[in-house]
């Protein structure tokens, strides 16, 4: 089974590559698919076969569909913009929802049709066996068509693209079904023929239920499964240094992944600790799933995300702690410097002094009796380092 390969961030070139492979898969199967048409819907006639006049409507329903996928492949490949700065692949979702829904309106028309016909009771003609031929060459060149289509839309992470080879199989599928019945029709079940029709009116509709609704959930952002959410929670828990994981957030855009998700971490760690400790995380989710293009995480202190009231924006910067500090205890030596946490809507802090910078003012027990009497002050302890 062909695998997509992993994600990346495509340059220009690339995008590219991937039009012009797209639209040449395409402009194949769109002269295949008018040509079938053409041969089955005359046969049909001639030859007495509704089945094979539906069929025949079908492939032409895949030249609807291949003009909209190189109109659509044309606008989602283009690069990102100051607008779209994530792409345009999301063009190509809705050129996903407006084929799914040409091959409903279709589907449904034929299989009403065609169900009227069956309860008129009207005289039904034998098909004659050039419909068995016609609807050979269509199994083996739709068939072919699809393989060669899903190939290169999984090559290049298109979903359009490969729900064009998913309408060409089910032409194939309509086509075996036209085998059937005009065999049945032959050996005198005249009525097999347009139930067929019915049949494959069925088979067009439920193709374009899917990837209609598929991407109706894409458009309105619709996460992974809970089974992939759980696997992604369980790398980042299980990297070293991540406490905890929450906010999760998952949304495709076309056939890529996009994710959030917030780590907590012990909060005496550096910034560039608790960086390299979330690109560990990227890493491993990245193994895990291979089409995740992007990945936003943010570092977090504590678990807030059962807290009513998260840290106050409010809660004095450094430079007010400083500036408290030196009205009552005087300026902060050179080489000193302050370490502040933010955790439960307290500030806890810490000093640290050079010995050889004598601060005998700054000591735990003055900041304390200095900052004491503010509600957002949390603690406070003061390290002096030898030179």
């Amino acid at each position: 089974m062909d695998q997509p390969p992993k994600a990346h961030l495509r340059t220009e070139k690339d995008l590219q590559q991937e039009k012009h492979a797209a639209s040449r898969v395409t402009i194949i199967g769109m002269v295949l698919d008018a040509a079938l048409g053409v041969i089955k819907v005359i046969g049909g006639t001639l030859f007495h076969s509704h089945a094979l006049v539906v069929d025949g409507i079908h492939s032409f329903t895949d030249v609807i569909s291949d003009w909209v996928v190189l109109a659509v492949m044309r606008l989602s490949r283009k690069g990102p913009d100051d607008d779209h700065p994530y792409g345009h692949q999301r063009i190509e979702t809705l050129g996903t929802l407006l084929l799914g829904s040409i091959l409903i309106a279709v589907g449904a028309a034929l299989a009403w049709e065609n169900i009227l016909r069956l309860i008129s009771g009207e005289d039904l003609a034998v098909p004659g066996w050039p419909v068995l031929v016609a609807a050979g060459i269509s199994v083996a060149s739709k068939e072919w068509i699809y393989r060669y289509t899903r190939h290169v839309g999984m090559k290049i992470r298109s979903d359009l693209l490969i729900a064009n080879a998913w309408h060409s199989r089910t032409d194939a599928f309509s086509s075996v079904v036209v085998l059937v019945s005009t065999v049945g029709a032959m050996v005198g079940y005249v009525w097999l023929d347009t139930l067929a029709a019915v049949v494959i009116s069925g088979i067009i509709i439920h193709i374009g239920w899917k990837f209609t609704w598929d991407s109706v959930k894409e458009l309105v952002d619709t996460g992974l499964s809970a089974e992939d959410t759980r696997v992604l929670r369980a790398i980042a828990m299980d990297t070293d240094g991540v406490r905890n994981v929450h906010e999760l957030r998952s949304r495709r855009m076309g056939h890529d992944i996009l994710l959030d998700v917030h780590l907590v971490v012990r909060p005496e760690i550096s910034v560039s600790e608790g960086h390299q400790i979330g690109m560990k995380v990227v890493s491993g989710m990245r193994d895990a799933i291979d089409n995740i293009r992007d990945i936003n995480f943010h570092i977090d202190a504590e678990n807030d995300e059962h807290t009513p009231h998260q840290t106050d924006p409010h809660l004095p910067s450094r430079e007010d702690i400083r500036h408290l500090l030196s009205q009552q205890l005087g300026e902060l030596p050179p080489h000193s410097r302050l370490r502040l946490h933010y955790l439960k809507n307290r500030v806890h802090i810490e000093v640290f002094l050079d010995e050889q910078h004598a601060a005998p003012a700054l000591t735990t027990e003055s900041i304390r009796e200095v900052l004491s009497p503010y509600p957002w002050f949390g603690s406070v302890r003061v390290w002096v380092s030898a030179s």
